[in-house]
């Protein structure tokens, strides 16, 4: 492989937008520092993380889940960061497997961080992602945002989130940095922050920090975090009603619907849009800290 044959895609979910860099082999290491220049928006092309596609057999971190699933979903962050799972990349990644025509409609299973995720491609389009279960370990954080502060529920979808129920989406501030929150001991590693309103029964509004990209359009494990929050303050927890809940999530980008089950196992569905693809200048590389994808 030639740095000139790096080909790339971009997709988004809910608005949520990914560079999708296919590479069966796992032939090319991607350094932070590339994968914060391919998210550049100005310099690069552009989105809040990387999928890097790669079949798990090829992975030393999905070897273990190759009987199961396939193909491995290896997320970045905008930042270059490594991530457990970012369900809307889920999506996109589906709906890049088909697009290649890896798969079709019907069921899939991707390898993650977070585990192996079940995937359902529907007819009309939608995707729905099984994204196991929510822990919810118990301790929570202060966040405070200006003047204002909000005690949050810990909900973890693989990845860590803590959110608060505000009055006003407005109230999170312009989530340029990461809202300060305590104790810090509580996300060594950071959170995932999101800031939810009451649209109408079983109906929410959020917004969401990221960590390591900042805002974002969209995330499919906050709305799922989300879900799970406030069927606990709702007193609709399915674990104790034996009914499941569903939750129409509105975000920026878009609107997601989240079901929790009985077994407490949580579904996510909504679309997923390529959007282009191409090749990457080998040019470019030179102007990233000099970095080239290492083979």
């Amino acid at each position: 492989m030639t740095t000139s044959q790096i080909a790339f895609l971009k997709g988004h979910g809910t608005e949520n937008d990914f560079v999708i860099v296919p590479d069966p082999d796992n032939a090319i290491d991607l350094p932070a520092s590339l994968v914060a220049g391919l998210c550049d928006r100005r310099a690069g092309i552009g989105g809040d993380g990387v999928l890097h596609v790669v079949r798990s057999a090829a992975h030393p971190e999905a070897r273990v889940m190759a009987d199961d699933a396939e193909w491995f979903m290896d997320y970045r962050n905008a930042d270059g960061s490594v991530a457990e799972m970012c369900g809307n990349g889920v999506r996109v990644f589906a709906r890049y497997l088909q697009h290649v025509g890896a798969v079709e409609e019907g069921d899939l299973a991707v390898a993650t961080r977070g585990g192996v995720k079940k995937v359902h491609l529907a007819k009309n389009g939608d995707i729905t992602v099984s994204m196991g279960r929510a822990l919810l370990p118990g301790d929570g954080v202060t966040v405070t945002v200006g003047d204002r502060s909000w005690d949050t529920r810990n909900v973890n979808m693989g990845n860590p989130h803590a959110i608060a129920f505000v009055d006003d989406l407005a109230h999170a501030g312009d989530l340029f940095s990461e809202p300060s929150f305590a104790p810090a001991a509580v996300y060594p590693d950071g959170v995932n922050i999101e800031f939810v309103v009451d649209r109408g029964p079983r109906h929410v509004a959020m917004r969401v920090h990221e960590r390591g990209s900042g805002e974002t359009r969209s995330c499919g494990t906050g709305a799922c975090a989300v879900a799970v929050a406030a069927a606990r303050r709702d007193a609709a927890d399915p674990a104790e009603t034996g009914v499941p809940v569903t939750y129409t999530v509105d975000l920026p980008g878009g609107t997601l619907v989240i079901t929790e089950r009985p077994d407490g196992e949580i579904e996510m569905t909504g679309a997923a849009v390529i959007v282009a693809e191409g090749t990457i200048d080998p040019a470019w590389f030179d102007t990233v800290d000099g970095q080239r994808p290492k083979r």
